[in-house]
């Protein structure tokens, strides 16, 4: 049986069908990452004030970093280097940023560690000494001196351990602050940002525990797990064995959000075309970690691939 269409039907088909393919198009950049945006805001002035990153609405998470001197004796200092200084208590109008990012629906967590500064833990007492300062000074504990940040409390602590010997002491703190967190009923958010290669020299041991909530995994500055679009199979690789070795609730691709900011930078065309069709495909997946803020204010990555342009 033959079925004839009039032409006036077969040009609106046709009409009907343009759109949807013009709609599916222009919609792939828009939510086409299908998960969340964290990134890492303290470290360059240009990036503008806490309150306006969160108030973009584009980040699910912003980490503050860096605590970056702590272990052997030193006293646990922040670095947020033109920002602030903590040691002046000049750094209390942070606290406002924090309270507007928690209305804005954004957590806010400290960062320590990080890629410069003279930290270490050698020993369980310098772990239990760390949270207990953490918790008192940044989370929602009491410190008998002024807070760092002033009075607001911060939604967890994010892990990003790059210099030093190995710790097995990492470990303890993290527990020692979920157990905090459990004891005050208080959720203690934990996160981490292990290099691509896995295992991580420093965080591995850590994230077995089962702990962590989410684990922006740096996919940059190590060229056998960055992205290639040439070959990417050193990306697809070092993505499944994280995924399926650590138990985390989340996990993210980290990049950088500019050339600028790190080799293995990739183009938000490449991400959303590319890379996030294959790890989409995991349960685990829970969006891109861009670092950091000010290079993403200058390249407008976060707006291009979430579809705030």
């Amino acid at each position: 049986m033959e079925i004839h269409f009039s032409s006036s039907f077969a040009c609106s088909l046709l009409i009907i069908l343009v759109f949807l393919g013009c709609y599916s198009e222009a919609t792939a950049g828009r939510g086409g990452i299908g998960g969340g945006i964290a990134t890492y805001w303290g470290q360059n002035i240009r990036e503008g004030r806490l309150t306006a990153a969160c108030a973009t609405g584009k980040f699910k998470v912003v980490n503050i970093g860096f605590l970056s001197t702590f272990g052997n004796g030193q006293l646990p200092q922040v670095n947020l280097t033109r920002h602030c200084s903590p040691i002046c208590n000049g750094c209390w109008n942070v606290s406002a940023g924090i309270v507007n990012c928690h209305n804005d629906g954004v957590k806010v967590m400290l960062s320590i560690g990080g890629p410069h500064g003279n930290y270490s833990l050698s020993s369980g007492a310098e772990a239990l000494d760390l949270a207990d300062y953490i918790w008192n000074n940044f989370l929602h504990g009491h410190s008998t001196s002024l807070r760092p940040f002033g009075y607001a409390p911060l939604d967890g602590v994010d892990f990003r351990i790059e210099r030093g010997e190995f710790s097995p002491y990492y470990t303890l703190l993290a527990r020692r602050l979920h157990d905090y967190g459990r004891q005050w009923g208080r959720k203690v958010y934990l996160t981490a940002a292990p290099g691509c290669r896995f295992p991580d020299n420093y965080l591995t041991k850590s994230l077995y525990t089962g702990l962590f909530d989410y684990v922006w995994i740096r996919f940059f500055n190590d060229r056998q797990c960055q992205y290639n679009s040439g070959d990417p199979s050193g990306f697809r690789r070092s993505w499944m064995q994280w995924i399926h070795s650590i138990p985390a609730r989340k996990f993210y691709v980290g990049i950088p959000a500019s050339e600028e900011a790190g080799d293995g930078y990739v183009t938000p065309a490449v991400l959303i075309r590319d890379v996030l069709p294959f790890v989409k495909r995991s349960a685990s997946y829970g969006g891109v970690m861009l670092f950091d803020l000010s290079n993403d204010v200058q390249t407008n990555y976060s707006s291009l691939i979430s579809g705030r342009v």
